[in-house]
């Protein structure tokens, strides 16, 4: 009643004021205990959107327009790490991973939604859902770990990049299959999207360097205003082909020059942060805790099995770019988490209502698996070193007498 009376404006105010204060202690928490705050953010996020009705007077349009914000710019800071040659290589090396991650973590959801007694349609969706792994999640993850300029980043960059463009073809074909349309405008609009991504990847290897120079400039404010231009404008036109907005602002990160990358990182920095904040708590407003009882089970188990999964074809892909035992565990282990894509293909499905359960399912595994893989990620030297440890002191150590 208080709050109320204070007017509209001034309720904003004081709620965003307390969201941000809580999310800077939650941060200071998780960097004193040397963990990723994404956990706490989640947390935050579900509890929030249990207080009934609209618990924040902004947890609409302003959270949502920042969240997405956030996304792109997570991807388009990940996209700075790196030249097009650099991706290119990479990738090229981690085809038959990427190949293998579509078998390995497509089949599980595909399987248990037909278990479960689901329409087909229904469980394609769920197969979706557990192979993506989050870029939003991983990027902001290898970014408060410090691990962007490890051995092992460009296998997990190679993975994430050719999951994302196996969803410019995937996204259209659910779409068609959702709505019945005939097989010919569904190829039609598979191949549109197909081409805009290669029209994209093109522009960024080609015409980067005139890009850069562009945006060059000794004014901080022209170049972070120009700059933050570009990639919303960017992503909002990959969206618009049906591309997703997080490629588009990857490719746009991928096309600078490392000078004028070395001035984006210091500039867009703060930034992403805090519209990446924005993302996670956007995320877990949107899950009904009371809907996650029944399907934890099935959660649970789902989630176990595609964490394996998601650690092997990591680690397939690390090996085959020269890392090694660490390196491949740290790779495995940050591809855990699903988030932003998974959601977006199960409300493909909750919104034509082709499965009740899909939704509950969905959210309940895209938080265990975001909340596990952080905790995963920061455990994976420590085990990958017992393991190592161990297979040495087997191969070189004295023999068993028993």
């Amino acid at each position: 009643m208080a709050l109320a009376a204070l007017g509209g404006n001034a309720v904003l105010l004081l709620e965003l004021g307390a969201l941000l204060l809580l999310l800077g202690l939650l941060a200071r928490l998780a960097d004193r205990a040397s963990l990723s705050p994404i956990p706490l953010y989640l947390i935050v996020g579900l509890i929030l959107g249990q207080l009934g009705g609209d618990p924040i007077a902004f947890s609409g349009d302003v959270i949502e327009i920042g969240a997405e914000i956030g996304l792109v710019l997570l991807l388009f800071m990940l996209g700075l790490e790196f030249t097009a040659d650099e991706l290119s290589d990479s990738m090229r090396r981690s085809l038959r991973p990427g190949l293998i991650d579509i078998g390995l973590n497509l089949t599980p959801g595909v399987a248990v939604g037909l278990l479960l007694g689901w329409d087909p349609v229904a469980a394609l969706l769920l197969g979706g859902v557990t192979y993506i792994s989050s870029s939003g999640v991983v990027s902001k993850v290898l970014t408060d770990l410090g691990r962007l300029g490890n051995r092992e980043t460009p296998a997990v960059l190679s993975l994430l990049v050719f999951e994302d463009l196996a969803m410019i073809a995937f996204l259209p074909l659910v779409t068609v299959l959702i709505a019945g349309t005939g097989i010919v405008d569904g190829l039609g609009l598979i191949a549109l999207a197909l081409a805009a991504g290669a029209g994209a990847l093109f522009v960024a290897v080609r015409h980067g360097e005139s890009l850069s120079r562009a945006l060059d400039t000794r004014s901080d404010e022209v170049f972070l205003l120009t700059t933050l231009g570009v990639i919303l404008l960017v992503a909002g036109a990959a969206e618009g082909l049906r591309l997703s907005a997080a490629v588009g602002a990857f490719l746009a990160g991928l096309a600078l020059s490392r000078q004028v990358a070395v001035q984006a990182r210091d500039l867009l920095g703060p930034l992403r942060d805090l519209f990446a904040a924005a993302f996670f708590i956007f995320f877990a407003l949107q899950i009904d805790a009371a809907s996650l009882p029944p399907v934890a089970l099935a959660v649970v188990g789902l989630g176990a099995l595609t964490a394996a999964t998601k650690l092997l074809t990591g680690s397939l892909a690390a090996r085959a770019i020269g890392a090694g035992a660490h390196g491949q565990m740290r790779a495995g282990s940050v591809l855990v988490a699903r988030g932003e894509f998974s959601i977006v293909l199960a409300g493909l499905g909750v919104g034509a209502g082709i499965e009740p359960q899909l939704g509950a399912v969905a959210a309940g595994y895209v938080l265990f698996t975001a909340l596990l893989a952080p905790l995963l990620t920061r455990w994976a030297d420590p085990v990958a070193s017992r393991l190592f440890a161990a297979n040495r002191s087997t191969t070189v150590g004295p023999p068993d007498r028993g």
